[in-house]
């Protein structure tokens, strides 16, 4: 009987802690659930940007980053709080790399200076990612117009792709703190090295079209 009772006192509260722990855990749920779903409209946003960058639609593509902000900002202020363990989670990783994406891509695509890490809202890491994905969308914007036959910003664009990737080859860390940023960076220089072929080929096309233009007319 005295056994008994010592257990009876050695767990008396145990309800009031598992009632402690369940609310904690249920607001985190909630709180994680909330991040996701903002998580998942910066994502939306992002890519419909870059959409509309490639269609020359500047205006949407800054209305949609504008929306993007709004929601980073309100999935910061939610979590930095009391779940700030949160902000480390991949799919705000992804979400803020995204979002670097695309703006980035923006900037570049309409000659504009880059936005800092700062300015955006993103972590260093997400950034930089985003910056190394920014090449892939530069390649297509690059071919676009080289299919459209205007040359004028192609050696731009191939320079500013190379300038990346000089510099994201200098952030030599652990992939466990740059998320997988050797990966991305393994990418870019293949996307880098096509490009190039790419587009030589076609200004030495240019060259010898040209070439064979004066010969005609100095025959004719």
């Amino acid at each position: 009987m005295q056994e008994l009772s010592k257990k009876q006192r050695a767990t008396g509260n145990l309800e009031a802690i598992a009632e402690k722990i369940r609310l904690y855990l249920a607001t985190k749920d909630a709180a994680r659930e909330n991040t996701l779903r903002l998580c998942r409209e910066i994502i939306r946003c992002s890519a419909n940007a870059i959409r509309a960058v490639h269609r020359q639609e500047k205006d949407r593509a800054e209305q949609l980053l504008n929306s993007a902000r709004t929601s980073l900002r309100e999935l910061i202020r939610d979590i930095h709080q009391e779940h700030n363990d949160l902000l480390h989670a991949g799919f705000v990783h992804d979400a803020q790399k995204e979002f670097a994406e695309a703006s980035t891509t923006l900037a570049i695509a309409t000659g504009k200076s880059l936005p800092d890490p700062e300015a955006l809202g993103v972590s260093y890491p997400a950034y930089l990612n985003g910056l190394g994905e920014t090449v892939g969308e530069l390649r297509r914007y690059l071919l676009d117009s080289l299919r459209q036959g205007d040359l004028s910003r192609c050696e731009e664009l191939l320079s500013t792709m190379d300038d990346i990737y000089a510099m994201l080859v200098t952030m030599d860390f652990p992939d466990a703190i740059t998320y997988g940023l050797r990966r991305t960076t393994d990418s870019v220089r293949g996307i880098l090295e096509k490009t190039r072929g790419d587009l030589t080929l076609v200004l030495r096309q240019k060259e010898l079209e040209e070439t064979l233009e004066q010969i005609l007319k100095k025959k004719g």
